[in-house]
């Protein structure tokens, strides 16, 4: 995730690119393992968020691509 954040403040990467979710995605699930290991559920909730958002983007944007197509 901050090297998602970090690639978006430079304009390296776009922020609504697939590779800018698909970043927030690995780094939410990292995270989202990481709190359930230590019990940590607030963060686990707050985290099955972000993915479940990084998800339904990466679809709506897939979705949109085949359209193109």
């Amino acid at each position: 995730m901050l090297l998602a954040y970090f690639l978006v403040s430079n304009r390296k990467l776009n922020g609504d690119s697939l590779t800018y979710q698909l970043l927030n995605l690995i780094g939410s699930l990292c995270l989202l393992l990481n709190a359930y290991h230590f019990g940590a559920w607030p963060s686990v909730s707050v985290n099955a968020v972000w993915i479940g958002i990084a998800l339904l983007t990466v679809s709506k944007s897939r979705a949109g691509n085949k359209k193109e197509e």
